[in-house]
């Protein structure tokens, strides 16, 4: 996947003298709060290195004081590193110059904070334009885009409204416009959703990821809410004391916490809504395809103590499920044509969590399939299987 941010060795130290403990912080091994005590500076990023993929949601998560909102705000540099370097693509965000610098952060990056930061004096309409605005776009043009973004966004006839006007999910929604409307390639997100009530928030998450499904845009979110981040998330970076302790997908986290701080963090999620089908599939052992006749599928079955069995086409496609009880009945008859007694099967995308795959065993007395976009034969689920799959034993030994 093509990197389109990183992040090498990146510190960040507020006080009166924070070139004069980097030496201290590269030894590593020293306590944040002694460090504060000795030398009376806080140390808001220690040694963060960092990659972002092109089109993910890529969250950072922590507890408050953590270093997460210092890290984004140091990506657009609203905070200046004190040491380390930052780059989007192959250029040094780092060492950019001011004008530089303006420029990014019209065309390349938008930023969505908690506060909504809505202009109260404009409609808005005029609100979602602004960016666009900034960057010298002709009035028309600016405003026609702006009112496809609200479109986008689910606040079409909200044009001449003000901001004054709308509820707080209405107005982060104006807050996600503006911020798209210029066409970022990263969307930096600060505790975007903390300021809303759990039912709209809730709301605005999954209207994120409907978004993200058709735009895929970079997002870079920052979130103390666990299950906010292993919601949204493609992966995760996990920072205590301004360093990151654990970088990965909601499911690696979940199956290997680094270390205990993270265990502690991931103890009381929910895995049902995290866990895939591609995490416990079992990869299929017995098959058979529809021109090796009933007589090898009873083979198969009796040698294996099975009592059904997938039949696939010569290229995985699935077909369906032949029982023990059909196979031999085919066989009996001297009929040799498999597909006309399979049994359709229930199958799920690799990417389905379990929450969503234990109802289907309540109408299902065969396994469940996962296949891919193309309808191929991946894996097998079994009740057992998705059972242990919210096990927390099972994930976090």
């Amino acid at each position: 996947m093509e990197v389109i941010l990183k992040i090498e060795n990146l510190y960040k130290v507020f006080g009166s003298n924070p070139d004069d403990i980097m030496p201290r912080l590269r030894k590593g091994g020293t306590d944040k709060t002694e460090l504060l005590k000795q030398t009376g500076n806080t140390v808001g990023l220690n040694d963060v290195n960092l990659e972002v993929y092109q089109g993910e949601i890529f969250v950072v998560m922590g507890l408050s004081g953590s270093g997460k909102s210092t890290l984004v705000r140091c990506i657009n540099r609203l905070i200046e590193p004190t040491h380390g370097r930052i780059f989007f693509k192959d250029q040094s965000i780092t060492e950019m110059d001011g004008k530089s610098l303006n420029l990014l952060r019209r065309k390349n990056m938008s930023m969505v904070f908690q506060s909504f930061a809505l202009l109260p004096h404009r409609s808005v309409l005029d609100n979602v334009a602004f960016g666009l605005e900034l960057m010298g776009v002709d009035k028309k043009e600016r405003r026609e885009s702006a009112a496809q973004m609200l479109a986008t966004v689910g606040l079409e006839g909200y044009e001449d409204s003000m901001p004054s006007e709308l509820s707080g999910g209405m107005q982060q929604r104006v807050g996600l416009a503006r911020a798209l409307c210029t066409q970022p390639d990263i969307l930096l997100m600060d505790e975007a959703f903390s300021a809303l009530d759990p039912l709209i928030r809730n709301e605005m998450q999954d209207e994120l990821t409907a978004l993200q499904h058709t735009m895929r845009k970079t997002i870079i979110f920052i979130t103390h809410d666990l299950d906010e981040a292993l919601k949204i998330g493609d992966r995760i970076a996990i920072m205590k004391d301004g360093a990151v302790v654990q970088v990965g997908t909601p499911e690696e986290i979940l199956k290997d916490p680094a270390d205990d701080y993270v265990r502690d963090f991931v103890q009381n999620v929910n895995r049902a809504r995290v866990i895939t089908a591609s995490a416990i599939m079992k990869r299929p052992r017995f098959l058979t395809i529809p021109k090796e006749g009933p007589n090898s599928a009873v083979k198969i079955m009796r040698d294996n103590s099975i009592s059904s069995l997938f039949v696939v086409g010569a290229d995985k496609t699935l077909k369906g499920v032949i029982s023990i009880e059909k196979a031999l009945q085919l066989a009996k008859n001297k009929e040799n044509n498999i597909e006309s007694v399979l049994d359709p099967v229930l199958s799920v995308a690799p990417d389905t969590v379990i929450d969503d795959i234990l109802p289907m065993f309540l109408s299902q007395s065969f396994p469940i399939a996962v296949v891919n976009e193309e309808n191929k034969l991946k894996g097998i689920l079994f009740k057992s299987s998705v059972i242990s799959g919210i096990s927390k034993e099972e994930y976090t030994k």
